[in-house]
């Protein structure tokens, strides 16, 4: 078996494995939400390259965005990757051989809005290459996806609609420098 293939057998079982403590985490029967992605959710892999740059603080590695995926499992191999919290950059730390799991849109969707999908940038640098992959995890195509129903209540009300494709509708308004999540919102 080549390494792409085994790569991705064992980013499917993360997949499954993350899915389900989601579920358990929320309190939820533990297939709900691959229930939701499907049983052809597909994996899209992007392995990143980000070569020297003489001027980090003038280029960024990779705009300011949030995923459009269910989330996103991530391997990266220097520090580089930052999160908006609070109007503020922080920088993710690196952990040597651990993945990275952020969530995407679909996900926030499907939780109601528990788990957020983050704004994220990937910095330059001066000093060394960068090299990550990240694998996206999303719905069969065509599926509609909406916020589980343990996770509405009259405290807790429906803050987004049901929606179909919205990986393609994520990626018109990321071509546009724009966020998508607005769309699904009730």
């Amino acid at each position: 078996m080549n390494v792409l293939e085994e790569y991705t057998e064992k980013i499917k079982k993360i997949t499954e494995l993350t899915s389900k403590a989601m579920a358990r985490s929320l309190n939820l029967e533990e297939n709900c939400f691959l229930n939701q992605f499907g049983e052809r959710g597909p994996l899209q892999a992007r392995f990143n390259y980000y070569s020297l740059c003489q001027r980090p603080d003038r280029v960024l590695g990779l705009k300011p965005h949030a995923d459009g995926s269910g989330y996103t499992i991530i391997y990266q191999d220097e520090l580089g990757l930052q999160v908006l919290k609070d109007d503020k950059w922080l920088t993710v730390p690196n952990l040597s051989q651990a993945l990275l799991v952020l969530m995407g849109d679909q996900m926030e969707i499907m939780t109601n809005g528990i788990f957020k999908s983050p704004v994220h940038r990937v910095l330059s640098n001066a000093e060394k290459d960068r090299i990550s992959v990240a694998v996206f995890y999303t719905p069969e195509g065509g599926r509609e996806i909406g916020p589980e129903d343990g996770l509405v209540s009259e405290e807790k009300p429906q803050i987004f609609k049901k929606v179909k494709g919205y990986a393609d509708i994520h990626f018109e308004y990321y071509q546009r420098g724009m966020r998508a999540l607005h769309i699904a919102q009730v």
